[in-house]
This record gives structure tokens, C-alpha cells and sequence, in this order.
């Protein structure tokens, strides 16, 4: 017998297998992929740690949460610092003083901000209604129409006026050179990548992949006086009252036999008629080098293509209107009937959460066992 089944080996589940086990618990975690780590996954390709899921950059005010992925992983010093592409025109992301510069061919702090505040006036923007007039109000409509609009309806797959204004109000908007997208105390990517820090927080810790929870049930559930799952919250109880919306990313992977395909680790291409949002350079989440320093002679990288999802692809984002958050909340009903299953996680919240919230997520949740 197990204390713990834990359905799904990424950060949540992982979180949560060494800390159970630490505490003198015996767990069991399976995961339905081949390996271990989830969404943040990486595995190497020439010498490159290729981020198979997407961009992941740890990001973090939690000193707490920052201390302890530092137990399994040495971080780099990577900052956040995309490059949009509206049709050959290159701007800074986050939208800062060189944005207002090429956009507009202002100089100070104060002529941005008046400009900014021109547009909002000219649209007659009082209370933001959705996200176009959300990011109106912020960036002013030059920038909303070549930087924002674009990418958002290919991300989405709505219209922006279609879209919540929420979506958008975490956008960084500075009126400073900082090209820094994210305003956080602790930043970085695992040195050796992702799957190593994974790998060494399940150290000692029973994992079995390649496992369908649901295929094998009945058997697994009778080994475990609990379980945590976090597969999608919707699957678990076999869709019975629908299926939760997600957006999906496909992704097209290129070996190039070059040293440098974009010079930056993530390029947007936020022009509605490109297909793909954004253009990822996986060397240069670690500076161009292997681990021990040296430069690598070739390059991946991975064009993302955003879709609606469909039972069978991988689910990524929540969709988080009002008809999906009331049925989440009919499905969370049921979740908290159920005497031995503990639900968590991006999938078994149905919330999006960011590498950090999601391990200070599992610290809450055990906190409560």
C-alpha cells in the first residue's frame, strides 16, 4: 500500500511527491506521458535544452518558492525580453520608452504619456468594456493595433472586442527603458534544464510512466489510501456534465544547421496574417552555451501555432468566461464529495497559473492534508 497515488508528474505532483515523502510518506506517481515533468519538460537536442511544451522562464516574489527550486536546480541569470515583429518592423516587449520611441518618435517619459493619453481621449474610453478597450486605454491605439490586436485574436481565436478585459491588465507597460517583461524580484531557467530539476525533486521517489490513470483505475486507487490528481478536472469524472474550453499550441520544430537564427530567445509576430504567434530560439534561454560553457554550433527553434482545443490535443489555457467557470464550479461540487481524491493543479483547478503559483499551490494544499 501507498499513502499517495499521484496522477501526473510535473510540478504540482512532484511538489507535492517529495514533500509527502520527506515528511515520511509512501508515494507512488504515474504519469500518462513518457516522462516525467509535465508541461515544463525539456529534453535535449544537439546540445540544447528545447523546451518541448512551450517557453518556460521561472519567475518569482515568493522568496519561499524561489528558495526551494533552488534545493533541485542552479537558475541562470535569463531576463525575459521578447521582440515583437509586426510585418519587419521590430519593437520592444514590454512596451517601454523604446517602443514609444520607434512607435512614435518620442523621447521622454511625459511625451509617451501624453500620447498614450491623446488616444485613450480620442476613443472615449471611461470604464474598459473588453480587451480592445482595455488596451487602449493602457498603450493608446497605435500600439494596441500593430501590437496587441493581431496576436491576441490568433492567441485566442475571439476578437478582442469578444474578449474579457482581464485577459490584458497584467500587461507591462513602463515608461522607463526597462526591457525586463517581467517586474519580479527572482528570474531564470534551470541550468541543465528543466527535466534535471524535475528529475532530481522526484529523487528516490517511485514513478512509473507511460501509466493511463484511467485504463488502470480500480487497481491503482486500491493501492493508495489517497490521491492527488491533476489531470483535467473534466476527464476525471468522464465529462458528464461537458467538457471544460481550452486554447491548444501546436508547435513546428526546426533543427538549424546555424548558430543563430533570431538572436533573441522568443520573437512575437503579432500581425494577424503571419500563422504563428511567436518564434522560440531555445539556445538563448541559456545564453547560446551547453553546460559546460561552450557555444553551440547549431539551433532550434519552434514555431507556435495557438488553436482551439478539441478532446485529444493537449489543453494549455482556460478558456475564463462564464459559462466555463460556472461549470468548472459545478465539477469542483463534485470534486469536494469525493473522501480520497485531492484535486490540484493547472488541469484539476482549471486555472492558469504560472510556474511559481502552481508550487506554492501544492505548498497550501499539503499544508491542508
Amino acid at each position: 500500500m501507498y499513502d499517495y497515488l499521484i496522477v501526473g508528474a510535473g510540478l504540482y505532483g512532484s511538489v507535492c511527491a517529495r514533500e509527502l515523502t520527506d515528511a515520511g510518506k509512501k508515494v507512488l506517481v504515474i504519469d500518462k506521458r513518457d516522462h516525467i515533468a509535465g508541461n515544463v519538460y525539456t529534453e535535449k537536442v544537439e546540445g540544447i535544452n528545447v523546451h518541448k511544451y512551450g517557453a518556460h522562464i521561472f519567475h518569482t516574489n515568493d522568496k519561499r518558492v524561489w528558495d526551494y527550486v533552488q534545493r533541485f536546480a542552479t537558475f541562470n541569470r535569463f531576463t525575459n525580453s521578447p521582440v515583437a515583429n509586426y510585418k519587419g518592423e521590430l519593437y520592444s516587449l514590454p512596451f517601454n520608452m523604446y517602443t514609444f520611441n520607434k512607435m512614435w518618435g518620442v523621447v521622454t517619459p511625459q511625451e509617451a504619456a501624453k500620447k498614450i493619453e491623446e488616444q485613450k481621449a480620442e476613443a472615449g474610453i471611461t470604464e474598459p468594456k473588453n480587451l480592445e478597450e482595455q488596451a487602449i486605454s493602457l498603450v493608446g491605439r497605435d500600439i494596441y493595433e500593430k501590437l496587441i490586436k493581431g496576436y491576441t485574436e490568433k492567441q485566442w481565436g475571439r476578437d478582442c472586442t469578444d474578449l474579457p478585459a482581464f485577459i490584458i491588465k497584467r500587461l507591462p507597460v513602463r515608461l522607463t527603458f526597462d526591457n525586463n517583461y517581467f517586474n519580479a524580484l527572482y528570474q531564470g531557467i534551470p541550468i541543465g534544464g528543466y527535466t534535471k530539476m524535475v528529475a532530481n525533486m522526484l529523487e528516490g521517489i517511485e514513478v512509473r510512466t507511460s501509466v493511463d490513470y484511467f485504463a488502470n483505475k480500480s487497481e491503482l486507487d486500491s493501492e493508495a489510501a489517497k490521491v492527488i490528481y491533476t489531470g483535467p478536472i473534466d476527464a476525471y469524472f468522464d465529462y458528464k456534465l461537458g467538457t471544460l474550453e481550452y486554447r491548444s499550441v501546436r508547435f513546428e520544430n526546426e533543427l538549424l544547421a546555424q548558430d543563430n537564427f533570431q538572436g533573441n530567445a522568443a520573437v512575437n509576430y503579432t500581425d494577424r496574417e503571419t500563422p504563428w504567434t511567436r518564434i522560440i530560439e531555445h539556445k538563448w534561454f541559456e545564453f547560446g552555451k551547453d553546460e559546460n560553457g561552450n557555444d553551440l554550433p547549431k539551433t532550434v527553434i519552434s514555431r507556435e501555432y495557438s488553436s482551439e482545443w478539441k478532446l485529444g490535443d493537449e489543453p494549455y489555457y482556460p478558456v475564463n468566461d462564464e459559462k466555463n467557470g460556472n461549470l468548472y464550479q459545478q465539477y469542483k461540487d463534485l470534486a469536494e464529495k469525493e473522501d480520497k481524491v485531492i484535486f490540484g493543479g493547472r488541469l484539476g483547478e482549471y486555472k492558469y497559473y504560472d510556474m511559481d503559483q502552481v508550487i506554492a499551490a501544492a505548498f497550501n494544499k499539503l499544508a491542508e492534508l
